[in-house]
């Protein structure tokens, strides 16, 4: 089954990932603006569309801008949490393929896992981006050079 959606618990993934946005509070607009656009460079490599949720409210006032093709950011608020947002989008998303949930709060993984979603931990998926991403800059560099070569030989 193809995997149709990753679901990223953003705290969790943040506290492990402290060279994102160096010297900024892990509960900052900073580090979860650093998170959201390399999750976005990522969701772009690997054409599978992430869905990043916070705990809380966000920063008051604003309200995430989405568009097609952008990461989709949430906040939990009104009594919610990530977990029971992630747990919830799991389960719906189930009916049209894989979904894949990123976290390393272990209570979290056993229950979306005990649902039928995949997990990866926080620094599974880290390798999981760089990974991606390194492949990615091959590919830029490998077809930059082809395009060089091709252009010298027609001029």
């Amino acid at each position: 089954m193809a995997l149709v959606r990753i679901l990223v618990d953003g705290y969790s993934l943040l506290h492990k990932w402290p060279e994102l946005a160096p010297g900024a509070a892990r509960h900052s607009d900073r580090a979860r603006a650093a998170l959201t656009e390399l999750l976005q460079h990522y969701q772009d490599a690997s054409d599978t569309p992430v869905t990043v949720i916070f705990d809380g409210q966000g920063a008051p006032g604003r309200r995430p801008k989405t568009s097609p093709g952008t990461v989709e950011i949430l906040f939990s608020g009104g009594g919610r949490t990530a977990d029971d947002l992630i747990e919830r989008a799991a389960h719906r998303f189930q009916d049209y393929g894989e979904v894949l949930v990123v976290t390393d709060d272990m209570a979290e993984r056993e229950t979306v896992s005990a649902s039928g979603a995949s997990v990866a931990s926080c620094a599974s998926f880290i390798r999981m981006i760089d990974q991606a991403l390194a492949q990615l800059q091959d590919n830029l560099e490998r077809r930059n050079r082809a395009a060089r070569s091709s252009f010298r030989r027609t001029h």
